[in-house]
């Protein structure tokens, strides 16, 4: 346990040097945002709640303005300290509020248990609300909430409850 918040530090400590160097070199034509997350995986669960860290992509390329607001695909995983993972891909959508940014994601994906909480079946459905504030132009610095679930697909829908502290960079 320890040596993962070491490697949760440094990861971070990593993520915002480079972020103060890349942010010289801005370009008008950014399309592509990174994200890395650390947080508390299924903390309403004091048996089973466990640290995660992850990282999810997303092509503003593939951008669309929609009656819903703009929506853009995004791909990522996440793992647990207990050797559990996500993978997902889905859609989210974007509303800026000033340097505030509200955006709602839907998720299906693949969940491996490891030594982590059975949630009751392979396919699970990331559903999350996040909040973040621009940092700078490529920038920026949220904290989301999420809810996994297998929508009563298995024997048993125990779903997991999770948040995380991101950061967010185009380049």
């Amino acid at each position: 346990m320890m040596n993962l918040k070491k490697f949760l530090i440094n990861l971070l400590m990593i993520t915002f040097a480079f972020s103060s160097i890349a942010e010289e070199k801005v370009l008008k034509d950014q399309n592509t945002e990174f994200s890395v997350y650390t947080g508390m995986f299924d903390f309403s669960d004091d048996g089973k709640r466990s640290t995660l860290i992850g990282f999810q992509h997303q092509n503003e390329n593939l951008n669309r303005d929609t009656f819903l607001g703009n929506l853009s695909p995004i791909t990522g995983a996440l793992l647990t300290a207990d050797s559990a993972g996500y993978i997902y891909t889905g859609v989210q959508a974007q509303y800026k509020l000033g340097v505030l940014n509200f955006t709602p994601s839907f998720t299906p994906g693949l969940y491996f248990e490891g030594d982590g909480k059975d949630l009751g079946h392979l396919i699970e459905f990331k559903s999350e609300l996040q909040i973040s504030l621009d940092l700078s132009r490529s920038s920026e610095l949220g904290f989301s909430y999420n809810h996994i679930s297998n929508a009563s697909l298995g024997d048993k829908n125990p779903g997991a409850n999770s948040y995380m502290f991101n950061f967010f960079k185009s380049f």
